[in-house]
């Protein structure tokens, strides 16, 4: 999770190929009831806010570092706040309002609501800000993490909730928020 030359070209490639591959995504990863399963519901649970602010708290009890057990629930919190604000700027309804077809909120058009936008994934948003946070409070075990996370991005895409390149940005800010935190207060 190191900040280089090539991550901002990184990123941004990541997102215009997800841009690209928005319409094969919705035609052929689409799955009806994905979250009527177990591991489905697993991954959405991993995007569920509560959760990490429970992890946090657990974090505490376990080691008392209260340094570590804050950044674990409330970077997260940031994440989802951060992915509620950007919904807010940027206005793409999700995709199954308009059968995967790209569609713009205008902006006089309920201004302060971010229901039924979709662009960042707030689940995603939240998981992989999570994630990132735990590969940097653990990162022995960073392939977890990313996998938690990953399928998290995955099951929101099968529901036909968010596109890919809504999961993308998502987690692409998940890291962002995370770098940045771990600068101000993390080490």
């Amino acid at each position: 999770m190191r900040l280089t030359a090539r991550t901002p070209l990184i990123a941004t490639t990541a997102i215009v190929v997800a841009h690209l591959l928005d319409g094969w995504a919705w035609s052929h990863l689409g799955k009806a009831g994905v979250y009527d399963h177990d591991a489905g519901r697993l991954f959405r649970v991993i995007g569920y806010l509560p959760l990490w602010l429970w992890l946090g708290t657990a974090l505490w009890l376990v080691t008392r570092d209260r340094r570590r057990a804050l950044l674990l629930a409330f970077v997260p919190a940031l994440g989802g706040l951060v992915s509620e604000f950007s919904k807010l700027l940027l206005q793409r309804e999700r995709p199954g309002l308009h059968d995967g077809n790209y569609h713009f909120r205008t902006l006089s058009e309920r201004t302060w609501s971010t229901s039924d936008l979709g662009l960042p994934s707030g689940h995603s948003m939240v998981a992989f800000t999570g994630a990132f946070m735990l590969c940097k409070l653990f990162p022995r075990a960073w392939p977890v993490w990313i996998a938690l996370a990953s399928g998290t991005a995955l099951t929101r895409v099968q529901a036909q909730a968010h596109f890919l390149s809504d999961v993308t940005v998502a987690a692409v800010g998940g890291w962002l928020v995370v770098g940045w935190c771990w600068r101000k207060g993390g080490r």
